[in-house]
């Protein structure tokens, strides 16, 4: 094994998910640049690391320094220092200042920022606010180096090092020593294995307490990230014990004494409504459970409530004076206020609105929920009704406003959403108004749904509007369906497909999958749904790609900004990740031509951050991973970024017109959004959507998920892949169960878990 002192002039190549990375590094006694391959995901452009391995002759690339470890130091050479200060690890310094700062105080210039940082007021340009910003950073990143070289000694990536001390500042390795499974509990993004191998490095037994604690919170975890709201005991013992590697009777006492803390909460046991007929425990996190009887429980008193509105009040003493229970408002009237004529359906729909207090509106793309919304509001608004409209994302927020005319808040807009407060609106603090109508309903999870109704009052109204057969949300819970199928509350299904939506054959094709029918794949001159044929995963890729960029804009005049890639999966070579890396280069390349003066047209690289391998350019499209309520961003947001300070280490990004600031720590927030998962794209409608469906994907493949993908395409849909992947996904309806017995709940009868 030999030993090399590098620093980091490039980084040509990293893999994220193994973290093989190629890097381009300036050695002492080369005058070329050496390339270093190895797991080093973590350096950085600038970093001074000593690295030991072994120097091989690549046939491709020829010789390269193949590093087994390394480990980052601070620079030796005032070149190195130069390098490391205008790399962007230290804000308020970027390559011009570090030039300057380096040939002013050469090799004290490291002694000087950390004694005496006052002094670089002497430099041209660096005034008081950034001589604070430089020390402010120096200290800082000094404290993450610590971290960086703990993490380092026990074999563990650093890849999180800048979270861990942002949560735990000058703790940080006093925390990880004491109890390294808190970084599980407490930071987003590092998981129960990251903290276990973290554990056993430092000595922590395998079936010590905090260890299995963290083992089966983790398992509870992963199955909400599935759907379930709740996981059967059995299958929670199995799994942990597997993830653990301990035995089930270990398992079972950790489990007992946190059933003992309340860290978890067992429910009675239920009898499984299949085949089998055998008997389950329930066994849920606190959160799920509170919000799950909380679900129940408000929705059955916000139904049992009288509304106090002046229709409600009306038609109640209109009945008890006529003697009709089925007295309800003119569908006439309201037909002539909105010049809309209404099928008798949706006539049912606008009377059953106007007599209740919970109300479910569901139906399928073309079938007219949007104009019975329309005819809805407008009976309301005729007797001075207050009304609230809300929906889970902001783009379906912005889709509602602009078909009603009236303004729709996101949820958590609407429940004034204060980090770390939490949500204004509340029991205490209600919502102000008469009736809430609630769109993409099917997207609500059940955390959000209570919430949701904590904050309504018992007098008002509440309508629910969604399409059941879309795929459910991707929190837990399957709150639309089970509140449909609890047959508790009145539910208006919109069946026919009016004839305007007859003439789109992404409206007819979504309702013949729907069906179990293959859609028509005719195509043909104004057509809005196409297929083409490719059934081999690396040239699909490159057709989606060339679709995006060339042939879409140039035969549909449709700008590549508003086609969205959508793919069943997020791996693979037609998967979500492979897809943005290629559709990133095609549409935002690394450089860009810009007119400077006296210079003319000049190429230049466009200004970028990196992290975790990943390249985030100006101009680039992004998506939001996690709910941030210090940022008032929420996952599935998408936005346009706007700025990039290589510098600051920071990024702007653009979400709807608002402006939202992200430190390169935080970057494992966002992911590019050329291509998006369809489970991402729920709630979202796009004017061109290019979706790959190829057996790739069959483990993905399902009527749903298809069904979900053609309903977001408002004006284009382009399918690429294989036959018999459509045929597969048509006939595969086999949908996952998910635990939770929010229908037993609201039917009030015996609790079952049942396949959904």
């Amino acid at each position: 094994m030999q030993k090399i002192r590098c620093v980091v002039e490039r980084i040509t190549y990293q893999n994220p998910e193994n973290g093989y990375s190629v890097l381009k590094c300036r050695v002492k006694g080369y005058s070329e640049l050496v390339p270093v391959v190895g797991n080093l995901l973590d350096a950085n452009v600038g970093s001074v690391l000593v690295a030991e391995g072994d120097w091989k002759v690549d046939s491709k690339y020829g010789r390269q320094f193949v590093a087994e470890s390394w480990e980052e130091t601070l620079p030796a050479t005032v070149y190195g220092m130069e390098k490391y200060l205008g790399s962007g690890l230290i804000k308020g310094v970027g390559p011009k200042f570090a030039k300057k700062i380096v040939q002013k105080y050469g090799m004290d210039t490291f002694v000087v920022i950390e004694n005496n940082v006052e002094l670089l007021i002497e430099i041209e340009g660096i005034g008081r606010k950034r001589v604070q910003m430089i020390a402010k950073s120096w200290e800082k990143q000094k404290e993450i180096k610590n971290v960086m070289f703990f993490l380092q000694e026990h074999q563990v990536s650093t890849a999180h090092a800048a979270k861990i001390y942002q949560q735990y500042g000058n703790d940080s390795i006093s925390v990880m020593k004491e109890n390294p499974y808190r970084l599980a509990d407490d930071i987003w993004g590092i998981g129960f294995r990251t903290a276990d191998q973290i554990a056993m490095k430092l000595g922590f037994g395998k079936e010590s307490y905090v260890r299995l604690r963290s083992g089966l919170m983790y398992t509870l975890s992963e199955l909400s990230n599935d759907g379930h709201v709740f996981a059967e005991k059995q299958q929670l013992i199995e799994k942990a014990s597997e993830l653990l590697e301990a035995s089930p009777e270990t398992v079972i006492m950790t489990m007992d004494e946190m059933l003992k803390q309340k860290e978890l909460i067992q429910e009675k046991e239920i009898l499984r409504n299949d085949e089998e007929g055998k008997p389950v425990i329930p066994i849920y996190l606190p959160p799920f459970y509170f919000a799950e009887i909380g679900v129940a429980g408000k929705l059955k008193k916000l139904a049992a409530a009288p509304a106090a509105d002046r229709l409600y009040t009306r038609l109640e003493e209109a009945r008890r004076r006529t003697g009709n229970p089925a007295l309800s408002v003119d569908v006439r009237a309201v037909q002539a206020k909105t010049g809309m004529e209404y099928d008798e359906i949706q006539a049912d729909a606008i009377r059953l609105a106007a007599t209740s207090k919970v109300l479910i509106l569901t139906g399928g793309p073309g079938t007219g929920k949007t104009t019975t919304t329309h005819g809805i509001i407008s009976a309301y608004r005729a007797y001075g009704l207050k009304i609230l409209l809300a929906a889970p994302t902001g783009r379906a927020a912005k889709r509602m406003t602009e078909a009603t005319g009236l303004e729709a808040k996101t949820i958590h807009r609407l429940l004034e959403c204060k980090p770390p407060e939490g949500y204004q609106k509340n029991e205490e603090n209600p919502l102000e108004g008469d009736a809430l109508i609630v769109d993409e309903c099917s997207m609500i999870d059940v955390i959000l749904m209570n919430s949701l109704l904590k904050a309504i009052p018992p007098s008002m109204r509440l309508i629910l509007v969604g399409d059941i057969d879309q795929l459910p949300s991707v929190g837990p819970g399957n709150v639309l369906r089970d509140i449909i199928d609890s047959g508790a509350f009145p539910v208006i299904r919109l069946t026919r497909i009016f004839r305007q939506a007859q003439a789109s054959r992404i409206v007819m094709n979504a309702h013949r999958v729907n069906q179990g029918k293959m859609p028509d794949m005719g195509g043909g001159k104004g057509s809005d749904f196409f297929f083409l044929e490719n059934e081999d995963g690396e040239s699909a890729a490159s057709q989606v790609v060339e679709l995006v960029r060339n042939v879409l804009p140039a035969r549909f005049h449709v700008d590549p900004s508003q086609i969205q890639v959508l793919t069943p999966m997020q791996k693979g070579v037609v998967g979500a990740t492979n897809l943005n890396l290629a559709l990133q280069e095609a549409l935002n390349p690394p450089e860009h031509t810009v007119f400077l003066e006296g210079r003319g047209r000049v190429t230049m690289p466009k200004e970028c951050l990196r992290r975790s391998g990943f390249v985030f350019r100006r101009d680039d499209k992004v998506m939001q991973i996690r709910n941030n309520y210090d940022k008032e961003v929420f996952n599935g947001d998408i936005g346009i970024i706007q700025s990039v300070n290589e510098t600051d280490r920071t990024l702007a990004v653009d979400f709807d017109g608002r402006r939202v600031e992200y430190d390169v720590s935080e970057l494992d927030e966002l992911v590019h959004a050329y291509a998006t998962t369809i489970h991402k794209a729920q709630g979202s409608e796009y004017p061109a959507v290019v979706m790959p469906v190829l057996m790739n994907h069959y483990v993905m493949l399902q009527r749903n998920l298809l069904y979900t993908g053609i309903t977001r395409a408002k004006r284009l849909l382009v399918l690429v892949g294989a036959k018999r992947a459509l045929a597969y996904a048509v006939e595969n309806v086999t949908v996952t169960r998910r635990n939770t017995l929010l229908r037993e709940r609201l039917s009030g009868g015996e609790p079952a878990i049942r396949r959904q």
